[in-house]
């Protein structure tokens, strides 16, 4: 077994693709936006298929609904009158489960068992707590830091202030975190930027992406990043 290094005094984890694979929320999203679609005269499946298309190639890009509709074949000027009927319903898509990835639950108990958890994800807060409560996850963690409620899209890893944010709420030092994701460009990032350690997960969307900037440690999953700490 790898030696880590020092217990940190805190450990913060990145939800998406950390904790259970994302296209598992994706795929349902993209199936509520089809089903939205026949209230604007759209084909449901038609339109489902097209949004997926458009996420796998990019969640994390924005516009999706804008280029499904293109992909579709709805004229631009015909677009901008569904989009908001189409966005709100992706938004508003509560899914009832999601699955997490094999032991994630085990490793957390392991986790906290020994330290405070914080939980530092990016995205819309209403879109981000219903996952959590779709996972079961929630009462996992200490505390739960969304970093656009912090200052909308700009506020996202790699900016700093989430992380600072959990680290003065667990009333540490940033520097004497974990931190553990799947995102070397945001998770990481956001270690390295504030003097932390970091255990990257290969895991999900980026799993092949180039470990740049380098973590700490690289890991297959999270149960063996939390081997690493316990």
């Amino acid at each position: 077994m790898t030696t880590f290094g020092p217990p940190p005094a805190a450990v913060v984890l990145d939800l998406d693709d950390t904790l259970y694979p994302q296209a598992s929320y994706l795929y349902g999203a993209a199936r509520a936006v089809g089903r939205a679609g026949v209230t604007v005269g759209l084909d449901p499946i038609r339109l489902g298929r097209a949004v997926r298309r458009e996420l796998l190639a990019g969640s994390d890009r924005g516009g999706t609904i804008d280029r499904a509709l293109t992909s579709y074949g709805v004229p631009s000027a015909e677009a901008t009158d569904l989009i908001p009927t189409l966005v709100a319903a992706f938004t508003t898509y509560r899914p009832r489960r999601l699955p997490c990835y094999l032991g994630v639950a085990e490793a957390l108990a392991a986790l906290r068992s020994r330290y405070p958890l914080a939980c530092l994800t990016d995205g819309n807060p209403v879109i981000q707590r219903a996952k959590l409560a779709a996972t079961g996850l929630a009462d996992a963690f200490t505390t739960i830091v969304i970093t656009d409620e912090l200052g909308g899209r700009a506020a996202r890893k790699p900016h700093p202030g989430g992380l600072q944010k959990a680290a003065a709420t667990l009333g540490v030092d940033p520097a004497d975190l974990v931190v553990i994701g799947d995102r070397p460009g945001k998770d990481v990032a956001v270690a390295t930027a504030l003097g932390a350690r970091s255990i990257r997960v290969r895991t999900g969307e980026y799993a092949t992406a180039p470990d740049s900037p380098t973590a700490t440690a690289v890991v297959p999953d999270l149960p063996a990043a939390v081997a690493l700490l316990t």
